[in-house]
């Protein structure tokens, strides 16, 4: 299982907006857009502050990938 950012990427895109605007809005560093961009672990509270930035949900900005065995 592994988790994916590509709903916040679409999101960005939609709202005609940068990862520089993301950071700008948010206060983000360049490092956790990079871990972001990465699809790594970030902290909950990063991914709240994000949502709360863009007036998103969870589900807007992450999804969870399950892996085939």
């Amino acid at each position: 299982m592994s988790i994916s950012y590509k709903p916040l990427w679409k999101l960005l895109i939609d709202k005609n907006m940068k990862k520089q605007d993301l950071r700008r809005l948010t206060g983000l560093s360049g490092a956790t857009i990079a871990k972001l961009g990465r699809n790594e672990n970030v902290n909950t509270d990063i991914l709240v502050r994000i949502c709360d930035a863009l007036d998103c949900q969870l589900v807007d900005v992450c999804t969870v990938e399950h892996s085939c065995i």
